[in-house]
């Protein structure tokens, strides 16, 4: 292969927003947890560094950056309404607030994906046992990784299995093992026409490729920060619609009550919340240290753009599917794939457990989920880590 060519004959893209990783390490795993852009980590050194004078943080510290953070991922997911989101620790604690106000679940379906990942099941696994709701795992129609058709017959037998009898449909954009794409314009449509719930954790999508609320029939998106959000840990974002205006929370923190702004006040108990999905928000929200941080990862991703990140990671991608193919590696249609995660299955004969080492060994970092290799780029990846993964496979 040419040096900077790619198997479609366009320039291999560079390596570019500079994480200061070391030259001889090969970071192909953003899906598993981003790297901490120096920015970011200076934001947070400054933050932790307010806390030996509190007599500095003001009571307006408890809800400026909390806006900043709510503004910049509005932007991000194409929502005109910052109080629609609700700061969270987590996704499995947004998937809880949404799983408390599913309404009348009762003996009806709940959707997920076969394999999802745990944090967007086990709160409908309990409410299925709690409330007498079932829970339906959508299979793929086929159990190996890449087999053609494998993306297109999966999203076929999910919307299928959409009916009158379903109350909920929790997913997400993108399978987490393998990167499989799911439809969700055509999905939560169907989902809107049954009037079911729809629920998605985009997780391992928001960031890395281009989402806008506005067109699609969703009604909760829960986020964790610290994949292509390119956040700290223990910081997540959730947009909640309409249908959960007046909803339950599940803490009853006092800064998510109307007139917490005024501190002198505090003692005249509100029973009204703030605006929108604010009354989700988690206790002690207004962290001096993450939230900060989030909100600067936040914007680094917009100045980067979902758009230019996608294509960069899916330029990687398609050259590795490419070459991968060429050794006997399995990988999804490129039609039903998400172009920053890559899938990739094993040959016969070749044992995963001897994959892991090689890429270990030669300092390439991927991840191995659910029996697939699955590779995760971003902007600080160039051709010399694409590379060093295809010398290190067996």
């Amino acid at each position: 292969m040419e040096a900077g060519v790619t198997p479609g004959g366009g320039t291999f893209p560079e390596a570019s927003a500079d994480f200061r990783i070391p030259a001889d390490v090969h970071y192909l795993n953003c899906a598993y947890m981003s790297p901490l852009h120096p920015e970011v980590e200076a934001v947070g050194v400054a933050a932790l560094g307010r806390k030996r004078a509190p007599w500095a943080i003001g009571s307006d510290a408890f809800f400026t950056e909390s806006g900043l953070l709510r503004s910049r991922f509005a932007e991000l997911v194409g929502s005109s309404d910052p109080s629609r989101v609700a700061i969270l620790p987590s996704v499995s604690y947004g998937v809880a607030i949404a799983a408390r106000n599913a309404g009348e679940v009762r003996g009806r379906k709940i959707i997920v994906l076969r394999d999802q990942f745990p944090g967007n099941v086990y709160a409908w696994k309990a409410l299925e046992e709690r409330e007498g709701a079932r829970l339906h795992f959508v299979d793929p129609p086929s159990p190996k990784t890449g087999d053609p058709g494998r993306g297109e017959g999966w999203n076929r037998r999910i919307l299928e299995a959409i009916d009158r009898d379903t109350a909920v449909v929790a997913l997400a954009p993108v399978h987490w093992t393998d990167g499989t794409r799911f439809d969700l314009e055509a999905i939560g449509s169907r989902a809107r026409e049954v009037g079911a719930l729809f629920v998605v954790d985009g997780t391992q999508s928001v960031g890395a490729q281009p989402i806008d609320l506005k067109k699609l029939a969703v009604d909760a998106l829960v986020v964790a920060g610290y994949k292509w959000l390119m956040g700290p840990y223990s910081v997540a974002a959730g947009w909640f619609g309409p249908r959960f205006d007046g909803g339950i929370p599940l803490e009853e923190g006092w800064i998510a009550r109307e007139g917490s702004e005024d501190f002198r006040n505090l003692v005249n108990y509100r029973d009204g919340y703030q605006p929108g999905a604010i009354r989700f928000d988690v206790g002690e929200r207004s962290n001096f240290t993450l939230v900060p941080m989030m909100v600067r990862a936040l914007e680094l991703v917009l100045e980067w753009t979902p758009e230019r990140i996608a294509a960069h990671a899916g330029a990687l991608n398609r050259f590795l599917a490419h070459a991968l193919v060429e050794r006997g590696y399995r990988v999804e249609e490129e039609v039903w794939r998400a172009r920053h995660i890559l899938g990739v299955g094993m040959p016969a004969g070749v044992d995963p457990g001897a994959v892991r080492d090689g890429l270990e060994g030669a300092k390439v970092f991927a991840s191995l989920r659910g029996g697939a290799l699955r590779i995760s780029p971003h902007l600080y990846n160039g051709q010399a880590d694409a590379e060093a993964l295809l010398a290190a496979l067996p």
